[in-house]
């Protein structure tokens, strides 16, 4: 962002109400997911999207010229993540104190992610047996949804999947950023 246009949000910020300011950054920190401009409002008792998204967007360019190891990103379809900046992930992860997920859950829900819609036969083929136990712990999460479909289940992950994560919840983005995740890994 030009530091013009930081300035210019700074000078917007210094007239928006501090307790409005605080309570959007105490409702993503607290939140720990991606939330979208309803849930913000509903924070703040405010309907304008437009005023709502200008107070995100003024938090987000205070973390910004602060420099810090946080920092808030904008998802497609208007949603909002406070989250560590990646660099610093891999060195603070071991003081996490619980994986969310071990790695075959991890491997399941991101392949069911990526090849979603997918039949749970087609799950199992590729990844063995023993992803029932994994499918059955995803879906307790609430991190998939199983419908029968015919023999089987069909597989899709559910908008708690891409609010955890800070994925779209348009099918077709979500794979185009499980690409660059995977890209990123390998």
């Amino acid at each position: 962002m030009s530091q013009k246009r930081q300035k210019l949000h700074l000078i917007e910020a210094q007239s928006m109400s501090k307790e409005e300011l605080n309570l959007l950054e105490a409702a993503l920190y607290v939140a720990g997911r991606p939330l979208d401009l309803r849930t913000l409002g509903s924070i703040i008792k405010r309907r304008s999207s437009r005023r709502i998204k200008k107070l995100v967007e003024a938090i987000m360019i205070d973390y910004e010229t602060r420099d810090t190891s946080l920092e808030i990103v904008e998802l497609t379809d208007n949603r909002f993540v406070l989250q560590l900046k990646s660099e610093y992930t891999s060195r603070v992860q071991r003081l996490a104190i619980r994986p969310f997920l071990t790695p075959g859950p991890l491997r399941t829900l991101s392949y069911v992610a990526y090849r979603q819609p997918v039949l749970q036969s087609q799950v199992v083929s590729v990844r063995g047996n023993h992803v029932y136990r994994h499918l059955r712990q995803l879906d307790e999460m609430g991190l998939i949804t199983r419908k029968r479909f015919e023999r089987t289940r069909e597989l899709r992950t559910t908008t708690f999947f891409a609010d955890y994560f800070g994925f779209s919840y348009d099918i077709q983005t979500m794979k185009n950023q499980l690409k660059k995740v995977f890209k990123e890994v390998s």
